[in-house]
């Protein structure tokens, strides 16, 4: 009996630490399987939970990243803004500096303008100028008396015909001196010269008639200019019907047309330094009006007026103004009535309906005596004193 007990109860026992085993083994497996099947809510949970952080970290760091975009685009919002505020400021501030630049600039030039710039030229028909000199006075007051018009009546003749009359005369070598403040005088008197740029001297005729020119076209605007010597009589009524004859021609340069020998002998009246430039000895002179009196047309006197410097100057007046015009599409015009003799010459010549429009004495190449026999130049040779106002032209 107790053999089999024995036997019986040891076989199971064997079974004893396998089992021992085993239910450790499957309590191990039981136990995490509920600490996986308790812990997995748990660990999703948790996994959730951080997602969610991190997409609210991430949300909220896009909502961060948003505002500040949102306050870097309101902030480059308020710079575009104010920008565009600056940038026409700025542009205007630039447009009026360069218009107050522009204006002072202007404000300026108009100031010089005004202070150089010419006084517009008064438009008249005809200016004639008298060739006089400073120890003039007397024959000055003789042609007063006769063919010029004095005060009101010259200043009739300019606002009603267009007819400008002047003594043309420069200045003495000395400033200021008593022979310039003896025309000044005379001036203030009378109210009848044309001060020239110019130092008077006999051997200096040239350029003072370059001058009186220059002088004239820069304060008229006329279809003729004239200069006439003062011991010459003149018609102005017929001096201004006959220039009014040849308004349609541009360039008209009208005289009593000479050629007279050219002189290489010194010490001799007109005597020509510069006769070699004429050929050979005996030569005469080109045609050329005689320097008692003589018109141009306006082109003309532009052209003098314009070339000055480079005209050449001749020892004779007369020769040099007909030298300007040589090589120049000019229309030269003897005119025989601008160099009639004193009386009887100029007398029969009136007497036959032939006035003339200027008397000299060729022999003095003026009238001889001036001061004493112009009067009864224009009483024999005289047109009438109505004849320039009754004149049309």
């Amino acid at each position: 009996m107790k053999g089999r007990v024995t036997t019986k109860a040891s076989a199971p026992a064997k079974w004893i630490p396998f089992l021992c085993v085993f239910c450790f083994a499957l309590g191990i497996l039981f136990s995490n399987r509920l600490w996986d099947s308790s812990a997995e809510p748990n660990g999703q949970q948790l996994l959730s939970q951080r997602r969610h952080e991190q997409e609210l970290q991430v949300i909220n760091g896009d909502s961060t990243t948003n505002k500040k975009l949102s306050q870097n685009k309101d902030v480059m919002d308020e710079v575009l803004k104010t920008h565009e505020v600056i940038q026409p400021t700025r542009s205007l501030d630039k447009s009026i500096a360069v218009l107050q630049t522009q204006l002072a600039s202007k404000s300026s030039q108009e100031m010089s303008l005004k202070s150089s710039a010419p006084v517009p030229r008064q438009k008249v028909f005809m200016v004639i100028g008298i060739n006089t000199a400073f120890s003039s006075r007397k024959r000055r007051d003789s042609v007063r008396e006769t063919w010029m018009p004095q005060g009101e009546k010259l200043v009739q003749l300019e606002r009603e015909k267009g007819i400008i009359v002047r003594f043309m005369i420069g200045h003495s070598a000395t400033s200021n001196s008593i022979l310039d403040r003896a025309i000044d005088s005379e001036d203030a008197q009378h109210k009848d010269f044309l001060r020239l740029e110019h130092v008077e001297g006999y051997h200096e005729l040239s350029a003072k008639t370059k001058i009186f020119f220059s002088t004239a076209v820069a304060k008229w605007d006329a279809e003729f200019y004239v200069k006439v010597d003062d011991d010459v009589h003149v018609n102005l009524g017929m001096l201004a019907s006959t220039l009014a004859r040849h308004r349609s021609k541009p360039r008209v340069y009208i005289g009593c047309m000479k050629s007279g020998p050219v002189l290489s002998q010194k010490n001799v009246k007109y005597h020509e330094p510069e006769y070699w430039k004429f050929g050979e000895e005996g030569n005469k002179y080109f045609r050329h009006a005689t320097g008692q009196i003589y018109a141009i047309s306006k082109e003309l006197a532009t052209y003098i007026s314009l070339n000055q410097p480079i005209l050449h100057k001749y020892a004779n007046e007369d020769v040099s103004l007909g030298a300007w015009f040589i090589g120049l599409e000019v229309e030269h015009i003897d005119d025989h009535s601008m160099c009639c003799g004193t009386p009887p010459d100029c007398a029969w010549k009136a007497q036959a309906g032939d006035v003339c429009i200027a008397s000299f004495d060729w022999s003095c190449s003026g009238i001889c005596k001036s001061v004493e026999r112009i009067k009864f130049v224009h009483e024999k040779c005289g047109e009438g004193d109505g004849s320039v106002w009754s004149a049309l032209f």
